[in-house]
């Protein structure tokens, strides 16, 4: 076994001599990562049991305090814990530079209105009727025919999403009604009721402050949100799965009627795998069908097929549980089929995954959407997106005096995820195969993603919900 260990660290560049600061390490069944995670522990090191084979260890893994455990045949592969981050939008990216490098004074502007981090979770509000104002603005909803799905079905069971992103605005108007609710835990009396291993946890989970509040906070100034800070990511992509449609407020999801799980794993400096594995998990363990998730790196290794095979094992964890993974494609304009810098987890073969390129009102592909003709699978609405923004608004430009919209694959992937919600709440007896083979079999044709995503079409939620 101390052979297989030391091509494991050779893998990711390190040696039983190496300080690594932070590791994942998936121990051999039936050795518990709760029994390993004390053992690190009483060697000095941080330790953390993920999931059930997996442990993240933190400090000096210096060959003395870790010899013992790494010869005892217990240990099945060691990684890094890499770094994630969200699906940059290229176009605000680019504007911010050039603004602030003609305006070097405005570095410290705050690009959103002043927010106070993890407000109390609202109560849900009292259901209201009446046509959504500002729908016509959603030109995404109209171009895959939402309204004409609804009148098929709007979807009566509520399938829960997680948004596994930046958080949720859950104080938003438009949002919080369509909150999913932790009904087994009674919220703070700081007590796990449900015995899930997280306390009060009402509407889903930070991983990023490891509390009960995922609070979408966005970049406090422009230099932030030129460094990769957060934009209000998630309650972007939120509003796309399922704003809360028909209340006489603001706009709708795909699926008005589904269930948002906020899951926050991602802030101003990026999130980590770590992290993510435990989203994914928690979303999994609690109940969610689907999950949203704009999110990713540039490519692994392609000499590596486990690089990240954390990362990996938590997307088989989702597919073990019948559980969809709708991914961002990416917008770097590369060929996920060939391309070392394809992004996963967007490009992972595992057969709930969809991968959703970007197009824009025109039918075109967008300039900054990855593609591939097996790895990318559809495309959806993603260039100029109007949706629910933090602090309780409503846009598609992410900052006015930039006029910045919101573009990306990454709001491409919720308009999917919402579709996937919405048939899967008039047909709740599929399986995850047979939901995803209903979008992809749907798709629209359109010239250009020919040859560019396997169904060489976009997203048609009317005839998603015609499908048997």
């Amino acid at each position: 076994m101390k052979t297989v260990l030391a091509a494991a660290l050779l893998t990711m560049g390190l040696s039983l001599q190496t300080h690594a600061e932070d590791l994942l390490i998936k121990v051999a069944n039936p050795v518990s990562t709760k029994h390993a995670a004390i053992y690190f522990a009483s060697q000095g090191l941080q330790s953390e049991a993920l999931t059930d084979q997996w442990i993240r260890v933190q400090g000096n893994t210096s060959q003395m305090k870790m010899q013992k455990f790494l010869e005892s045949g217990s240990i099945v592969h060691v990684q890094k814990n890499f770094k994630i981050r969200l699906q940059q939008n290229p176009q605000l990216q680019s504007q911010l530079k050039s603004y602030l490098a003609a305006h070097p004074d405005k570095a410290g502007q705050a690009p959103f209105a002043a927010q106070t981090d993890n407000p109390e979770i609202p109560n849900a509000p009292e259901a209201t009727t009446g046509a959504d104002p500002l729908y016509s603005k959603q030109w995404g909803m109209n171009e895959i025919g939402t309204t004409a799905a609804w009148g098929i079905n709007r979807g009566t069971n509520k399938v829960i999403v997680a948004v596994i992103d930046t958080g949720v605005d859950y104080t938003h108007e438009d949002l919080i009604g369509n909150m999913w609710r932790n009904t087994k835990e009674i919220p703070n009396n700081n007590i796990d009721d449900d015995n899930n291993g997280y306390v009060d946890d009402i509407i889903g989970w930070d991983f990023l402050s490891n509390d009960n509040k995922p609070y979408d906070l966005a970049a406090a100034n422009l230099m932030d949100l030129l460094n990769g800070g957060n934009p209000g990511h998630g309650t972007h992509c939120a509003g796309n799965v399922a704003a809360v449609g028909n209340n006489g407020k603001g706009v709708s999801g795909v699926a008005p009627n589904a269930q948002i799980m906020a899951l926050r794993f991602i802030g101003n400096e990026g999130g980590t795998t770590a992290a993510a594995v435990k989203a994914v998990h928690y979303a999994v363990d609690n109940g969610a069908k689907v999950l949203s998730n704009s999110w990713g790196s540039e490519g692994e290794d392609p000499n590596e097929a486990a690089d990240n095979l954390a990362l990996r094992d938590s997307v088989q964890y989702a597919l073990d549980h019948d559980v969809l993974f709708i991914a961002a494609a990416g917008n770097s304009s590369v060929d996920n089929d060939n391309s070392d810098k394809a992004s996963a987890p967007a490009s992972y073969p595992h057969a709930n995954i969809i991968a959703v390129a970007a197009v824009d009102s025109a039918d075109g592909l967008a300039s900054f959407s990855n593609y591939g003709a097996k790895k990318v699978h559809i495309a959806a609405p993603g260039v100029k997106v109007f949706s629910t923004t933090v602090t309780g608004k409503y846009s598609d430009t992410v900052i006015d005096i930039l006029g910045a919209t919101w573009d990306g694959t990454s709001m491409a992937c919720p308009h999917v995820a919402g579709a996937a919600a919405l048939y899967w709440s008039a047909h709740p007896e599929k399986t995850y195969a047979q939901v995803r083979d209903a979008i992809l079999n749907s798709a629209k044709r359109i010239a250009s993603t020919e040859g560019k995503v396997s169904t060489n079409g976009k997203l048609n939620v009317e005839q998603l919900m015609k499908q048997p």
